[in-house]
């Protein structure tokens, strides 16, 4: 009788201390997940490297998605990382409202939530890790004024709208050019080349004069170099965002001007160890941010 009791007590005592882990029973879990918002982009391909090689080195395995920047797959690539009870989602939102009802449903499952590099609106999250769009947004901004002077017509082409980095870009940029820059057209070109080259190509047709283009990221940067080359306009200064492999190779042959740097496997790496750090018991910050810089 009092072995039965012994074990009742150590089952119970057991399942208590379970429960006052971070997390729950996920936070012993060896997996995690990284939701990813579209593998189609260079910096989001590195940023999972970055993930990887961490993950690797710490002895985690890393259960990546690709949502190819629709919301409503991503929800349920969540929904698959919530059954194969990962200890922590790090999800890189398609768009950051559609993120709110995902992360509400990963705290049901008593699994936390990391954001990287896009935020997820409305919702708490464990950490978020980023860079800071916005100085990187007016970062470009005031290069784009050096190069082209104060009244210059110019031309914004905007990230997938909703997404946090397109808001945040965004607003850093027109904070910066407020009353010095004329800006000409503002359209959404959703983070791609070819649609950075069409939505340019279409601009291009009802504006004479352009001196300059700032773009949400360096995919549709390049797109705009390829649209101002067929419409044989010269000199017209792009700046774009991530410093991708192809824009450092276009601002060294000077058919880009700038591109603001920021660090996406240091990024990937980042969320991988505050995932960590929150499994093992210790306190995480939440807000971790990764410097960025002009490359020019």
């Amino acid at each position: 009788m009092k072995k039965s009791i012994v074990i009742v007590i150590a089952v119970t005592l057991g399942a208590a201390l379970l429960a006052g882990c971070p997390g729950g029973s996920a936070a012993s879990s060896k997996k995690i997940g990284l939701a990813i918002s579209t593998l189609n982009n260079p910096f989001f391909v590195t940023l999972k490297e970055g993930a990887e090689a961490k993950a690797k080195e710490l002895g985690y395995e890393l259960v990546v998605t690709d949502a190819q920047d629709d919301p409503a797959k991503q929800a349920g690539q969540v929904d698959d990382l919530i059954q194969k009870k990962v200890g922590v989602i790090l999800i890189n939102p398609c768009n950051s409202d559609a993120a709110k009802t995902m992360v509400e449903k990963a705290a049901k499952a008593k699994i936390p939530v990391i954001s990287v590099d896009r935020s997820v609106n409305g919702a708490d999250v464990l950490s978020h890790i980023a860079s800071d769009n916005v100085a990187g947004g007016a970062l470009a901004g005031k290069e784009l004024i050096s190069l082209v002077g104060e009244g210059a017509k110019v031309v914004e082409l905007e990230g997938v709208p909703g997404a946090s980095a397109t808001v945040d870009r965004g607003k850093g940029f027109n904070d910066a050019v407020a009353g010095k820059l004329n800006v000409v057209a503002r359209q959404p070109a959703d983070f791609n080349r070819d649609k950075g080259f069409t939505v340019m190509q279409n601009i291009i047709q009802g504006n004479k004069g352009i001196k300059g283009v700032f773009a949400h990221n360096d995919e549709m940067a390049l797109g705009a170099v390829k649209a101002l080359e067929a419409a044989g306009l010269k000199n017209v200064v792009v700046i774009g965002f991530d410093a991708v492999d192809d824009a450092v190779a276009a601002v060294k042959a000077g058919t880009m001007k700038a591109t603001v740097a920021q660090k996406p496997a240091l990024i990937g790496s980042t969320a991988v160890e505050t995932a960590v750090k929150y499994l093992k018991g210790e306190t995480v910050g939440k807000s971790i941010p990764v410097a960025l810089e002009l490359v020019k």
